[in-house]
């Protein structure tokens, strides 16, 4: 009896990489942008509250996640824009952008992890109010959008990590017209000059309908 052996066809094998790099450009694409505004977002919140002694009496005080930090909201937009260059370059360039899109998230996480405890925004804030520059905030509190905003970061940071590992197999946005710049002209057809329309397809198709 005679066994007959599958062979996979080079299509079949080509599928999965393609596959796979298009789960990842969405997904990088998607943590990308989203990582981007939650980090701008939570830059713009309260992270802070306390009070200050003014006059005897107690002085409310808020301080915003720019007031702490601005680094969150400055690599935020450096990610974004790392995300979008990372289709205008390809090979080495695009190494080095995807690693640029990584380092913005991880130090979006790095600054909003450290500025969660700080008090140094509302200190001045206090020290502003009561007019005496050794003056302090009391009654001092810290809400979760640090932490929101170090989450932005990681989703810009997966982004990164999956540019650099998936990244070769993404398109370009100049990929079609370098395709179309190497692809050889088509040899113009030879023109009826007494059938107007074939003279017009002549020129749609960028070709010379007088054949010189």
């Amino acid at each position: 009896m005679d066994y007959v052996t599958a062979v996979p066809h080079p299509r079949t094998e080509a599928a999965g990489p393609a596959r796979s790099g298009r789960r990842s450009l969405a997904v990088a694409l998607l943590c990308g942008a989203l990582g981007a505004a939650v980090a701008l977002l939570a830059t713009r919140q309260r992270w802070a509250e306390g009070t200050a002694t003014v006059a005897g009496g107690t002085f409310p005080l808020t301080a915003r996640g720019s007031d702490v930090t601005g680094v969150p909201a400055a690599l935020a937009i450096v990610g974004l824009a790392a995300l979008v260059a990372v289709f205008a370059v390809r090979r080495a360039g695009r190494l080095l952008v995807a690693a640029l899109l990584a380092l913005s998230g991880a130090g979006i996480v790095a600054a909003a992890l450290v500025a969660a405890s700080d008090s140094s925004a509302l200190d001045e804030k206090a020290a502003q109010a009561s007019g005496d520059t050794s003056a302090t905030v009391a009654a001092l509190s810290h809400t979760g959008w640090p932490y929101v905003a170090a989450a932005g970061g990681a989703l810009i940071l997966l982004a990164g990590l999956l540019a650099l590992r998936f990244g070769n197999r993404w398109p370009a946005m100049s990929g079609r017209y370098e395709r179309g710049a190497d692809r050889p002209r088509r040899t113009a057809r030879p023109v009826d000059p007494e059938r107007p329309e074939e003279l017009w397809k002549a020129l749609d198709r960028g070709e010379d309908p007088t054949g010189s």
